[in-house]
């Protein structure tokens, strides 16, 4: 988030200090700042704090907090207006969970034209590029506030019957949108659409990028103003599938109240017939599910306690007072109700980590941690690694799969995924799974004929108790007839295992990062004498050049006195996926390169 420090000064009677002083405000009490020079600092907002603090108005409230200045005004602690109703237009909502609210204003009789300096000066100091009087207003409020706003040109919409209809419905499986900017989307079933509901059209991918068929332009005169809450993870979905990562949908995805709504509404209106004129005719908010505003409460004593600290309840109460946080104190318990756009303050760990970094973590005493009276036993931990040390050294690679299963003894009552609500009562599920993955890449770190061993060791949940169990994919002969399938590894077994191994040193090769992309495979076997596989492999990889991941010999033989030698290609980019006709055009490279050797013939 780019932040303007004379954009934040408004939002206070005294002066800021430079921006090395904010930005060292910000570092150690709030967020990372990644630039501070001049005007602008550049802030990494995280997401639990995107809610409120992607916007200038929410930095400004972390600044009173942190620095103890009182913020002259807040916009959104501010009375909303009445704002007037209107027969001329209609909103309609298909499915209120992923839209929220939606509140639409139609204003008749704008001047669009270019923006004012005091407007372009704002938005091209944080980055934005000015479009137009109204489109600056919205992009001024959305960077002020947080809350993403748009205008559509009423006259480019159909009128039935005196009024104007805005549905938010999912998109059809293919139905196709020329975006602002002049790109083509087709849409997929369930993607979120503001259509103008007369014709069934699409005019807006909702949540991030408005259509050019509604676009407002130095022409327009009417407009239907859009102020709106959307399902955060139905607008990241959208924005990744399409590649359409705007302002918009950055604040969407992090899901902002939607009272927010109400208040952006209020300020792009008011800001519109500032530097556009305009009359609004009426404004209509469909707000089908309100958010239940719920209390947090903390004691004293937890906060002390989970701090290390001994803050009395005046330094306590000060920083709920600070943050603006409504606050009922009893004895030494506090009763938070958090403001709408604190969509954090959710536990009480929450408020305990307000008090630490307001008041400072510096300000929090070391204590030296108490020695250990008792030496912990690791024969059971240095027996499982002796264990691992070995099956390495046979050949297996370790994997660690997730406790959790589709089915099981112990069911989790708040399970992280719902398609495995249970915790597992063997290692052999989770194994195989893993098993078919490694086979799928096995090309990338096996030889052609060598396949993947993997071994886990980790913890079951069997309804007689748990235990920590070994499962391999195939069997280690001299480990007897147990080896390849469940074991329950006991401590006694673990201490006593393999105390007479000693543990043998690994050389670990250059790293090489994995590609995200797919890799492609080709064989190729020429006849030359005997004895050369070497010079053959370092012509291969000369000519093939750095998409060649790797290169086995699987095969050897010799007949009618030439010797036969095939070997297996494995191709990959770290930037793209490889397409047929650039292998192919390498292994070209490659077979007329081993021709040109007198003797040899690529078969």
């Amino acid at each position: 988030m780019k932040v303007s420090l004379k954009w934040l000064e408004k939002y206070f009677d005294k002066p800021l200090p430079r921006a090395e002083k904010v930005a060292d405000a910000f570092t150690f009490h709030a967020f990372e700042v990644e630039e501070a020079n001049g005007d602008l600092i550049d802030l990494k907002v995280l997401p639990n704090r995107a809610t409120d603090c992607l916007c200038h108005r929410g930095l400004a409230k972390e600044l009173s907090a942190i620095l103890d200045m009182p913020m002259k005004n807040d916009p959104l602690r501010e009375e909303l207006l009445n704002f007037p109703k209107t027969d001329e237009l209609e909103v309609k909502i298909e499915d209120p969970k992923k839209c929220g609210r939606y509140m639409g204003a139609l204003v008749r009789g704008v001047k669009v034209g270019p923006s004012p300096a005091w407007l372009k000066e704002s938005l091209e100091a944080t980055g934005q590029r000015s479009i137009n009087n109204v489109v600056d207003a919205a992009n001024y409020v959305m960077l002020n506030i947080g809350q993403p706003l748009h205008a559509f040109d009423a006259e480019k919409l159909t009128k039935k019957e005196g009024k104007y209809v805005i549905e938010v419905r999912g998109a059809k499986k293919g139905e196709k949108m020329t975006t602002l900017s002049g790109d083509e989307c087709v849409l997929s079933e369930g993607m979120l659409l503001i259509t103008d509901a007369n014709t069934d059209s699409a005019i807006g991918i909702a949540g991030v990028k408005g259509g050019n068929v509604a676009e407002i332009t130095f022409d327009t005169t009417d407009i239907i103003v859009e102020s709106a809450n959307f399902d955060g993870t139905n607008i990241r979905r959208t924005a990744q599938t399409l590649k359409l990562f705007t302002d918009a949908s950055l604040r969407f995805q992090n899901r902002p109240s939607p009272e927010l709504a109400a208040y952006g509404m209020k300020g792009v209106l008011a800001l519109i017939q500032e530097v556009a004129g305009g009359e609004v005719m009426g404004v209509v908010d469909v707000y089908p599910l309100k958010p239940k505003v719920k209390s947090v409460q903390v004691t004293l004593a937890r906060i002390n306690g989970a701090l290390g600290a001994s803050f009395s309840k005046a330094e306590v109460a000060g920083v709920f007072k600070r943050l603006d946080l409504l606050t009922e104190i009893q004895d030494e318990d506090f009763t938070i109700t958090p403001p709408f756009e604190r969509r954090d303050l959710i536990i009480p760990e929450d408020l305990v980590e307000e008090i630490g970094r307001i008041l400072g973590y510096d300000n929090i005493p070391s204590i030296e941690l108490p020695p250990i009276s008792v030496a912990p036993d690791q024969a059971r931990y240095r027996g499982t690694e002796r264990m691992k040390d070995q099956l390495v050294l046979k050949g297996f690679i370790e994997v660690s799969t997730q406790s959790f299963a589709k089915k099981g003894d112990i069911i989790l009552a708040n399970p992280l995924d719902k398609t495995k609500p249970a915790l597992r009562v063997n290692l052999e599920d989770n194994l195989r799974e893993a098993l078919e993955i490694a086979k799928k890449y096995a090309p990338l770190t096996l030889s052609q004929n060598e396949k993947p061993k993997l071994f886990e060791v980790g913890t079951v949940f069997p309804k007689e108790g748990e235990y920590l169990e070994l499962r391999m994919t195939e069997r280690v002969a001299e480990w007897g007839e147990k080896a390849g399938t469940s074991d329950n590894l006991s401590i006694a077994k673990l201490e006593e295992y393999g105390k007479d191994y000693t543990p043998e040193r690994y050389t670990l090769g250059v790293y090489k990062p994995f590609s995200i992309y797919p890799f492609m495979l080709r064989d190729i076997a020429l006849f030359a004498e005997e004895g050369k596989e070497k010079e053959i492999l370092t012509i291969i990889k000369t000519e093939a050049g750095p998409l060649l991941f790797r290169a086995d010999l699987f095969d050897v033989f010799t007949k009618d006195g030439k010797t036969s030698y095939a070997f297996h290609l494995v191709f990959q980019s770290q930037e793209k996926t490889l397409s047929d006709e650039e292998i192919n055009k390498i292994m070209d490279k490659v077979t007329r390169a081993l021709n040109n050797k007198k003797g040899w013939q690529v078969r």
